[in-house]
């Protein structure tokens, strides 16, 4: 049975998707890291779903819903860098804003929606999405006040979604990707 994550985008990741003009199309590859600002996509397997989402004016958007294909470099990747200054994913240079640069990175290999900021989650589903952790332990988000999110702490990180929030947010983002 496959699992359903959130990550947090920042607002300078969203800003350079934006820039590079990504929103529309569908990343290939998204990064895992070993520092809080590109968390580690702990737990997640092949076939899971992520969803990424992003916090604007204390309303929270699902920017993409990803399905993990495989996780580590593959030949699209790119070489391996040689020099610290060397890109570290030089074949996924237009999605390197993603975290290709992050402390750590790993490619993790996705099928995804295409990239948007305009499906955002309706402030009771915000109120009422749960996440597990592994010992089964369930949580809302903290800070929802009236249907909004006062403060995004809640959010950052790379959460285990409960069954019913991952359908609840997979309704909200229409069919699953193939």
């Amino acid at each position: 049975m496959s699992d359903a994550f959130t990550v947090l985008w920042t607002h300078d990741t969203c800003r350079a998707l934006r820039k590079a003009g990504r929103v529309g199309e569908r990343p290939p590859v998204a990064f895992s890291g070993i520092h809080s600002s590109l968390p580690t996509w702990s737990g997640a397997r092949a076939g899971d779903e992520v969803y990424a989402v992003h916090v604007n004016r204390r309303e929270v958007f699902v920017v993409s819903r990803m399905r993990v294909l495989d996780v580590g470099r593959g030949a699209c990747c790119g070489t391996v860098p040689v020099a610290w200054e060397d890109p570290a994913y030089p074949g996924h240079a237009d999605w390197s804003m993603l975290g290709a640069d992050g402390c750590g990175a790993e490619a993790v290999h996705v099928d995804a929606t295409p990239v948007r900021f305009d499906a955002a989650i309706p402030g009771d589903l915000l109120a009422r999405l749960t996440w597990r952790n592994r010992r089964g332990r369930t949580r809302v988000l903290k800070y929802v006040v009236d249907g909004r999110l006062e403060n995004s702490i809640s959010l950052q990180g790379f959460y285990r979604l409960t069954p019913e929030a991952a359908d609840e947010l997979a309704g909200l983002v229409g069919s699953p990707v193939l």
